[in-house]
């Protein structure tokens, strides 16, 4: 540097903490329409859950009225919602008229 020169101070920017999106739950609720087959099929497509572990949430649904079938960015868990919702009727019940139900929950 030449003499007489100044230099201009570092400039230290300051770097935002990277945040993280809140997650949400996939609730799956509890009805007397869908087989177990039905929902281990459900799971098994819209979630690539397998075969034991679907079955698992099944038993779970079946018996407490409601399984989390999945933990997401609210985004990708309202679309997960809204795949479950079009899934449509169980072919197995004649008197089933539509798809489950499920709701999203904060992950806390």
């Amino acid at each position: 540097m030449a003499a007489g020169q100044e230099t201009s101070p570092e400039v230290q920017t300051a770097q935002p903490e990277p945040r993280t999106a809140p997650l949400w739950h996939v609730v799956l609720l509890n009805d007397d329409d869908h087989t177990y087959a039905y929902v281990i099929e459900m799971l098994g497509k819209l979630f690539g859950h397998g075969q034991e572990t679907a079955y698992r949430m099944a038993r779970e649904v079946d018996t407490t009225g409601r399984v989390i079938v999945a933990t997401l960015v609210f985004e990708r868990a309202e679309f997960k919602q809204q795949q479950i919702h079009a899934y449509g009727p169980d072919p197995r019940i004649t008197h089933c008229q539509g798809s489950m139900r499920a709701v999203l929950e904060p992950a806390e």
